[in-house]
């Protein structure tokens, strides 16, 4: 599975490239986490803190293409060092916040515009220009998977946190963890570390490219497809621990619920980046996509136990994030490698439109109705579309290796 990653420099680079984005995305996957604490601290209510949290679904898709621009234009390494500066800084100063105003800029606007900056679209096009064109697609697998193991590591231990030292000292914590991953930014960019260069397509400069993308029917159904992933992803991590509540169960099972969807997708982000080189990308898609709308309707048939929701999870974690590598190659696939920081970064704009709806619907939802029934539906029928959408999509087959001569 893994036998493209043959050089030590791009095994460097890949693993480089995971490990930040196990911060970012560790520290972003379990924030759902601080809902039930910080609502019992502050007051305010879950309808306003999930709305704090749905702006910074927003936001985080909304800085990747800017992100992703800054970073094909003038390098990573600032984007990324910024990033992750900015997301501690939003993490620590979140307990001083007392009014859901102070919610929305320091977790809707600072920490989320801080793990954009170190997410995908950055992380994944730094690593594509270094590699040769055989090893992206198994790397933004191990990359993606870099991402799940946060989340299976972040999201038990900031329950741990919570529980001893407070959600303020948890808050903090994540802090300190986000910083120590500024080391592997001067690793990951190291010049000796490139393997490979821009590709054969023709640079026709960033807007230009933008403009043809954008025009793409192609790239618009990938986009369609996103925004349902980015609307089931946000729906549950932000409201997950809400769910288990509503069938009396403990915290810990939402934690270690979090825990093994991060577990399970790095073997499904291991697996979809294996898969990218073998079929057609659009196809691995439907097939995520449509597995998610029956795996939602097993779980509203199923007992609530704890068992079923450690099931739920490890179904859902096996293509959570696994979207990301099929849906970056046919990005390089349809316009190259060159500007694939800002064009990806637009699809997970895209995503992350579709994650401020599943944040905010769901905390309005809860509200209104007392219960994520409605959710529920709305997620297992866009799933089905996605399914559907991703099938016309005009990708050219998977190149086969020439066989070797004897």
């Amino acid at each position: 599975m893994l036998r493209s990653l043959n050089s030590r420099a791009a095994l460097i680079v890949t693993l480089s490239a995971a490990g930040i984005l196990m911060v970012t995305m560790g520290a972003r996957q379990s924030l759902g986490l601080f809902v039930s604490p910080l609502n019992s601290s502050t007051g305010l209510g879950i309808a306003t803190i999930s709305f704090a949290l749905a702006v910074g679904q927003f936001m985080w898709g909304a800085i990747q293409p800017v992100a992703g621009a800054f970073a094909d234009r003038y390098g990573a390494a600032k984007v990324l060092v910024a990033g992750l500066i900015v997301l501690a800084f939003g993490s620590a100063l979140t307990p001083f916040m007392g009014s859901g105003f102070g919610l929305v800029v320091s977790l809707g606007l600072l920490s989320a515009m801080g793990s954009g900056a170190g997410s995908f679209s950055v992380l994944i096009g730094a690593a594509a220009q270094r590699l040769p064109v055989e090893a992206r697609g198994t790397a933004s697998g191990v990359i993606n998977a870099g991402g799940s193991f946060g989340q299976f590591v972040f999201a038990p231990v900031l329950q741990k946190l919570i529980q001893s030292i407070g959600w303020m000292g948890a808050m903090w914590s994540m802090a300190l963890m986000t910083l120590a991953a500024l080391p592997l930014v001067r690793v990951l960019v190291d010049p000796k570390h490139a393997t490979h260069h821009h590709g054969a397509h023709e640079d026709a400069g960033l807007w230009r490219t933008v403009r043809q993308a954008m025009g793409d029917r192609s790239y618009l159904l990938l986009h369609a497809g996103f925004f349902t992933c980015g609307f089931h992803i946000a729906f549950l991590v932000t409201h997950l621990p809400g769910e288990v509540d509503l069938c009396g169960l403990p915290p810990t099972v939402a934690s270690w619920s979090l825990a093994i969807i991060g577990l399970s997708n790095i073997v499904g982000s291991l697996y979809a980046g294996s898969c990218v080189s073998r079929y057609r990308s659009k196809h691995i898609l439907a097939a995520m996509y449509g597995s998610r709308a029956l795996l939602v309707a097993l779980y509203l048939m199923a007992p609530k136990t704890a068992l079923t929701f450690y099931l739920f999870a490890a179904g859902l974690g096996f293509t959570w994030l696994a979207t990301v590598p099929p849906t970056a190659a046919i990005v390089g696939k349809l316009f190259g490698i060159r500007y694939l920081g800002t064009l990806f970064g637009l699809t997970l704009l895209s995503h992350q439109i579709g994650g401020f709806l599943g944040a905010w619907l769901g905390g309005l939802a809860i509200t209104e109705f007392g219960d994520f029934s409605w959710m529920w539906y709305a997620d297992m029928a866009l799933a089905a579309t996605a399914a559907l959408v991703n099938l016309p999509i005009r990708e050219a087959p998977v190149l086969r290796p020439a066989a070797q001569p004897a």
